[in-house]
């Protein structure tokens, strides 16, 4: 692997992109799952709670790259990126989480943020391992990434995108880039397509960046309408 072809660079910085829209909540969890615990044993959940989210999250990545070698599996991935780039674009809040209960003990708070971490970071390990394009090393990168950005930098990012929208919409881009790099390594999509493909790599990808984000955009903006609509009539 060439580190200074543009195809790796392109990798990386879409990785950190992935990295910094859909792994913003995971410092939160582990704040919530930790704050009724003595100050000593605070660090402690942190940090096994955290070493322990972060084994799993390879061990899931590396699985999904050997699964997106079957047939029909990365375009499935591809189909589910390019939802999961929708639902960032349609919720008003893209990084809220559901109320995380608190561990009264060491143990249970470290399977809380274990837990949690999993559950929310699917969306993040598929769009990893399709950005990487199955490359171990690219993978390890974006986990490493990850990690400041899970323990510390959360909040920070929030505050971010909150200022800078833009962040959001750049981000849902890469995931419908990615989506649709996916869908075209599809070994059965290349079966289909054939002598085709070489059209297809760059119509396919730009062809989901536009309608994703103005489909996202278009119902985002009809529900905050609505939603606008309701609360006038219900101040009536």
């Amino acid at each position: 692997m060439d580190w200074f072809s543009m195809e790796t660079l392109a990798a990386l910085f879409s990785i950190l992109m992935i990295d910094i829209v859909l792994s913003g909540d995971n410092a939160i969890v582990i704040a919530l799952a930790s704050r009724n615990l003595p100050t000593e044993q605070q660090k402690k959940a942190i940090f096994w709670g955290t070493f322990g989210a972060i084994a799993i999250r390879v061990l899931l990545t590396a699985i999904v790259v050997l699964l997106l070698k079957i047939p029909f599996l990365q375009l499935a991935g591809g189909l589910l990126l390019i939802w999961i780039a929708l639902k960032l674009l349609i919720e008003e809040k893209g990084h809220e989480i559901d109320p995380i209960k608190a561990g009264s003990n060491l143990r249970t708070a470290i399977q809380t943020i274990i837990f949690a971490d999993v559950v929310m970071s699917l969306d993040n390990v598929l769009a990893v391992a399709g950005a990487a394009r199955g490359h171990i090393t690219l993978i390890i990168i974006g986990v490493a990434i990850s990690i400041p950005i899970m323990v510390w930098g959360s909040r920070l990012i929030l505050k971010m995108i909150n200022r800078f929208p833009i962040i959001v919409q750049i981000g849902v881009a890469i995931l419908a880039w990615t989506a649709g790099d996916m869908i075209l390594k599809d070994r059965q999509v290349i079966e289909w397509f054939g002598s085709s493909m070489h059209i297809l790599e760059w119509v396919l990808p730009i062809t989901l960046i536009i309608a994703v984000l103005l489909i996202g955009n278009g119902i985002r903006r009809r529900t905050k309408k609505s939603l606008q609509k309701q609360v006038s009539e219900s101040n009536d």
